[in-house]
């Protein structure tokens, strides 16, 4: 089939446009019209997309797919996908069906609420296709609004203040990306991501204000990109919007906000700073493992004096980020191997516990944790989902959450064993703040009058977990699918990588004798 990556992308925003031209009204027929147009979208999207995978030969390591044509001003419209990109498309297209399913009791502006989702889910796979700056940048930044949106219409009391934080930390962090993809193409004279890839930047130390640039330009253009990749990862230091964020936004925002927009930035050093500036990479590498290290132990620490579940959950989600960025810059095929499955884990992982909040808080109408309390005596069902994703979340061997953390610490280990070290006590650490969380909602005796008459979840929300649940459990015990899609193109970037990082040594050592 041809154009299938701009079919798969553009099909939920037709549906957007549809949505936003020919529905009128906002009576019951209405918004139920829009559900269920917002959800066949997202359905066809994901059947679609179903084709790129089983077409996708993990064993080229270039780019397939590819199409490729004149756009605005004579710049490209270029798209394609390799190993490293195909399983994010097939998360966000996997998600975004059920993030519609669980918006189903939303009562209030359906017809815009569905149609900032659809604009959303384009944008997303855009920015996991593209392969030219300018469309890779207008996809990564054009995602901020419906996001921003999302969170300051639909969102809680303090939607306002934490929706501009949001935009204002994201899109200050791409400002400096921006710069440095002028400075690219004035170098390379191209946007082209795959020429860009095989494009040798300048190493040569300078200085600046009296500061030795080790790695020359791209030392200097790996920090433009980190500045950007590292607020959306979120990363310690610059993690601060998302506990906002995700606290205020409305449960469906908080899905797709942990399941898929944190994962662009775990692209975004896989697509361009490694490849890009291997020299840079390696040169702040050790700094990136000890910020990572730091964020793991630190995040869980916060985690475990919360009082909001989302808010848990949110710092949860930092501290296994984490281990996503440290296994990317060890910059080895474990640890590369972990980052990614880790990410695609931490998908199915983090959006199956904000649902689980979602599940008691449209029932409750509160997050405050103390409110709860002995709830399998209510809901058993919802107590063993609840378990099942704590203990995934954990880490438990038999889940999709061990893999990653395994993987990612082989690699490391390789790397720097304190960084290693450091970063295990983050999985005792969150076995404590998830079991705490888990113990005072779930266990204990009913003694809450207002939690006496709740019920258990209906067939809509069993529906939704279903997949999540599928998926973490096959992924824990048979990992392969994953592994295998993803090796030989992380093999050939690892490669990439070493011969890149070995000339520059090799040189400098030249250079100093």
């Amino acid at each position: 089939m041809d154009n299938l990556l701009s079919i798969t992308t553009f099909v939920p925003a037709l549906a957007a446009l549809i949505l936003a031209v020919f529905l009128r009204g906002e009576d019951e027929a209405a918004q139920r019209n829009a559900k269920w147009l917002a959800l066949a979208a997202t359905v066809a999207t994901f059947l679609i997309s179903l084709f790129i995978y089983f077409q996708f030969d993990p064993n080229n390591t270039g780019f397939q797919m590819v199409e490729e044509s004149e756009w605005l001003l004579g710049l490209q419209y270029k798209m394609g996908v390799d190993g490293i990109s195909v399983l994010f498309v097939m998360l966000t297209t996997f998600m975004m069906p059920l993030v519609i399913a669980a918006s189903w009791d939303v009562k209030t502006r359906v017809k815009e609420y569905m149609i900032a989702f659809l604009l959303l889910e384009t944008l997303m796979l855009g920015v996991f296709m593209a392969l030219d700056l300018v469309l890779f940048y207008l996809f990564f930044e054009a995602g901020l609004i419906p996001m921003f949106l999302i969170i300051g219409i639909w969102g809680g009391a303090n939607r306002i203040y934490a929706s501009f934080k949001f935009f204002l930390y994201t899109f200050l962090g791409s400002v400096l990306m921006l710069v440095a993809m002028v400075a690219m193409f004035a170098d390379s004279g191209t946007t082209d991501i795959a020429q860009l890839m095989n494009h040798q930047f300048g190493t040569e130390a300078f200085s600046i204000l009296g500061i030795q640039i080790v790695g020359g330009m791209q030392t200097l253009l790996f920090l433009a990109f980190f500045a950007s990749f590292a607020v959306k990862m979120p990363m310690w230091p610059v993690h601060t919007w998302l506990p906002d964020a995700h606290v205020q936004a409305p449960t469906a925002g908080s899905v797709v906000l942990a399941a898929i927009l944190l994962k662009m930035g775990g692209y975004g050093f896989l697509r361009f700073s490694l490849p890009m500036f291997p020299v840079g990479s390696e040169v702040l590498g050790p700094l990136v493992l000890w910020m990572s290290a730091i964020a793991i132990v630190y995040t869980s620490l916060v985690a475990l004096v919360q009082e909001d579940m989302k808010k848990l959950i949110a710092y949860s989600s930092v501290a296994h980020m984490g281990y996503v960025t440290m296994g990317i810059f060890a910059a080895n095929q474990q640890g590369i191997d972990g980052a990614i499955f880790q990410m695609l884990s931490h998908g199915f992982i983090s959006a199956a516990l904000f649902l689980c909040v979602g599940v008691i808080y449209d029932r409750m109408h509160t997050r405050e944790i103390d409110a709860y309390g002995g709830l399998v005596n209510r809901m058993p069902a919802y107590a063993l989902i609840f378990m099942l994703f704590t203990m995934a979340n954990v880490g438990l061997p038999g889940t999709s959450g061990f893999i990653g953390e395994f993987l990612t610490l082989m690699g490391v280990f390789q790397v720097n064993t304190w960084v290693a070290a450091v970063a295990t006590t983050g999985v005792i650490l969150s076995a404590a703040y998830a079991l705490w969380l888990y113990r005072r909602v779930v266990f204990g005796d009913l003694i809450k009058e207002s939690l006496k008459t709740i019920t258990d979840m209906t067939m809509r929300e069993r529906a939704i977990f279903a997949p999540l649940v599928f998926f973490t459990i096959l992924l824990g015990v048979y990992p392969a699918p994953i592994l295998d899609a993803i090796g030989p193109s992380v093999a050939a970037l690892v490669d990439q990588y070493d011969t890149a990082v070995a000339t520059f040594e090799a040189a400098s050592q030249v250079a100093s004798n």
